[in-house]
């Protein structure tokens, strides 16, 4: 098993890490909050640092992590689970809003746990709730993709698209060049550079080598019309 809090101590520098939670908090004003509402239950799984769950706005939040190191970062407002990202049994079925993950469907080691993975959540979400992913896309970061010795799965934003439609999620939003591969790409750090790109969407078709989807686990889960 990979030493994660060796490998993120190793890749991330002091300055990484704030610049990191400077593009956050401008993401998640900027772009994500609108997908969740106030009153939402959120889970976000491999949370990492907290950089998303720490400046979005929901009723109830929970993050679950396997980095030890992470429960150092998350605020006790936010209830904390140290543990597999693959691994939901501890919360009850249809008992989520909105699912959150970023930079991590790459790391799992097979298709087959993504599988089981998206199944899973699936079965936490309440019928019309929400998974949102940003992923790094191989279509547009093909060679930098593999620069990262945690990444396993390679994904675009078609073939996580497909992933979704197999465990039964409708796509309400997919878009294949959304945010520059990492922060440390040309980005600018800055909250208020942050905004201004994600209010110009022609420069996400240049800069974006990552992708966002939002699948929707429908209202009816087995497929029938409410009215028959």
């Amino acid at each position: 098993m990979l030493n994660l809090d060796r490998l993120y101590r190793a890749r991330f520098s002091d300055a990484d890490v704030a610049a990191k939670e400077r593009v956050w908090q401008a993401l998640c004003a900027g772009f994500f909050q609108r997908y969740i509402k106030k009153t939402d239950t959120l889970l976000e799984v491999a949370c990492g640092y907290g950089e998303f769950i720490r400046h979005i706005n929901a009723g109830k939040k929970i993050a679950l992590d396997i980095n030890p190191e992470s429960e150092k970062f998350i605020p006790p407002d936010v209830e904390f689970h140290l543990g597999t990202a693959t691994d939901l049994s501890f919360l009850p079925d249809s008992g989520v809003d909105v699912c959150f993950v970023s930079n991590f469907f790459e790391h799992l080691p097979s298709k087959d746990v993504m599988d089981d993975f998206l199944g899973d959540v699936y079965r936490v979400l309440r019928p019309g709730g929400m998974l949102m992913a940003m992923q790094p896309n191989i279509k547009y970061a093909p060679g930098d993709y593999w620069d990262f010795y945690d990444h396993f799965i390679p994904l675009t934003h078609l073939s996580c698209a497909e992933a979704f439609r197999k465990c039964g999620f409708e796509v309400a939003e997919l878009i294949g060049r959304f945010m520059p591969f990492s922060t440390r790409s040309a980005l600018p750090k800055h909250p208020f550079l942050v905004k201004l790109y994600l209010a110009f969407p022609p420069v996400w078709r240049i800069l974006g080598r990552q992708f966002f989807i939002a699948g929707k686990k429908p209202a009816q889960p087995d497929g029938t019309n409410s009215d028959q």
